[in-house]
């Protein structure tokens, strides 16, 4: 069957016919495109055309799709179960991996996903020091439990919802979301006393990739420290991405917890959240902050993260991604300079093309303020095309991995020249 037809089907079986919302691909004016297979820097749809990925299935893919060193690792652990429901050494070898090269992770707890491990820091950070409150800041999303859904990035902002529908009053009443990048907003928002923690995504991806103001990480660790609340740094995407290691590291700024996923599984569903030693034994078995899950630490998981990460390290897959990224912010801001109706941010493997005419990109209200629908022209023009996969909405980040190359990068900039001439 080919995409229409799929499409068509999956939407009586399946709410919108996806099983996550960005990938109805409704903000670029379109359908779900469905794909069955990902080599190296490639994407192919059902209808057997094979494209240029700028997504890499948001985030976990530094080293491609299907790398041949992590798919016979997992091959090889899949043939001793899939799960067991019980520890693994794998559990300990990829917590020792991580700990030993993130600074500020003392310890760490896996989780199945991003969401769970973002959730799973707010609840132990209220555990240990014993307040409610917590602050978050506008378009950064830290995935889908009810207390986060307030003001998010991502999919919430495509689809113009401040928050979701199902989400008692009560669930949000202790969430105060603020505009990122505004320091003397946050310190108004601790002045009730009752701030357990500050979360935020260090590089956001979920609006677009904003740069974050210079000194605006440490005035939050400042705050956080003056009035005893923790900082959590939600790294689900960035992390690996913006440095060899952590946000974090780049900036000079160790929060009290981590937040990772995407990267450090490989692509499998894994997520984990970490940090100060004193905070961590907090939760159960050790403390009394419950957190538990039939798959967490999944043997098959461990596996693929530590065969990512050591093949990451081996390869310099972060210095070549870099370097790429580089090459293409070149080339884009030379392409676009003299321009005021388009905006180019990146950092480290990270980037985003804005389709705006304001000053500055510093919030989710200046990304609000895009022209939407040329944005969609662009993806889809890229997409039908020139064969270029690139992120269906304006709130997400594009994505470079080492397997891209020189060439790739032409290509996307020679797709961006050519829509500009054609629009005219």
């Amino acid at each position: 069957m080919n995409s229409e037809t799929l499409a068509n089907s999956s939407r009586n079986l399946i709410p919108g016919g996806v099983n996550s919302p960005v990938r109805a691909f409704n903000a670029v004016g379109g359908q779900p495109m469905f794909f069955n297979k990902a080599v190296g820097p490639y994407i192919y749809n059902v209808e057997g055309e094979e494209i240029l990925d700028f997504v890499l299935s948001w985030g976990p893919g530094v080293l491609g799709h299907a790398h041949e060193r992590i798919v016979k690792a997992v091959q090889d652990e899949v043939a001793g179960g899939f799960c067991y429901g019980m520890a693994s050494p794998l559990e300990c070898e990829l917590a020792q991996y991580v700990c030993d090269r993130v600074a500020g992770m003392e310890m760490v707890r896996f989780v199945s996903s991003g969401t769970e491990a973002t959730m799973s820091a707010i609840r132990l950070a209220r555990g240990f020091t014993g307040k409610s409150d917590f602050v978050k800041f506008e378009g950064c999303y830290h995935g889908h439990s009810d207390g986060l859904l307030v003001k998010a990035g991502s999919g919430v902002a495509t689809f113009g919802e401040a928050s979701s529908a199902g989400v008692p009053e009560g669930y949000t009443k202790h969430t105060i979301s603020v505009p990122y990048n505004d320091l003397d907003a946050t310190r108004q928002a601790f002045k009730n006393g009752n701030i357990a923690a500050v979360i935020i995504e260090p590089v956001s991806g979920n609006m677009g990739v904003v740069p974050v103001k210079e000194g605006f990480l440490q005035g939050l660790k400042d705050l956080c420290v003056e009035f005893g609340a923790l900082l959590i740094f939600d790294e689900v995407m960035c992390g690996f991405r913006v440095s060899p290691t952590t946000a974090a590291a780049k900036y000079g700024v160790t929060p009290d917890l981590f937040c990772f996923g995407k990267v450090i599984g490989g692509g499998m569903p894994v997520g984990a959240f970490g940090g100060r030693k004193d905070v961590m034994e907090k939760l159960a078995p050790s403390g009394p902050v419950y957190q538990a899950g039939t798959l967490s630490g999944n043997p098959v998981a461990m596996r693929a993260g530590i065969e990512t990460l050591k093949e990451y390290y081996e390869s310099d897959c972060f210095g070549k991604m870099d370097s790429l990224g580089a090459l293409l912010e070149d080339k884009v801001t030379k392409l676009i300079a003299g321009r005021d109706d388009l905006k180019f941010t990146r950092t480290g493997s990270m980037f985003t093309l804005f389709f705006n005419s304001e000053d500055k990109i510093e919030n989710v209200e200046d990304v609000g303020k895009c022209d939407f629908d040329r944005f969609g022209r662009f993806f889809n023009y890229m997409l039908r095309e020139k064969k270029i996969l690139l992120p269906p909405s304006q709130y997400e980040a594009n994505f470079l991995a080492s397997v891209h190359t020189e060439g790739h990068i032409n290509q996307y900039v020679e797709g961006l020249e050519a829509f500009l001439i054609q629009e005219n």
